[in-house]
């Protein structure tokens, strides 16, 4: 019975814990954009613009993937 009720205790948060774990992609993923980004801009800084745009355009995805996350719990939730 004591699991039971431990149970129903923590389920209010376990949303929170799960975009807490989903936040992890998307900051990860941003990481190997600017990352590889800086990268391209010192191989070939004549191609500044274009590579920038390709960043802000992979920074964009990725925060509606983490924006997307922290909704879901609020959609699914109890």
């Amino acid at each position: 019975m004591a699991a039971t009720e431990t149970l129903a205790a923590v389920t209010g948060s376990l949303g929170s814990i799960g975009y807490g774990l989903a936040a992890i992609g998307p900051g990860v993923g941003v990481g190997i954009i600017f990352g590889n980004g800086t990268q391209a801009l010192a191989r070939q800084p004549e191609a500044a613009g274009l590579i920038r745009a390709n960043q802000i355009l992979g920074f964009a995805f990725c925060e509606a993937l983490a924006l997307i996350g922290i909704v879901m719990p609020f959609v699914y939730g109890p």
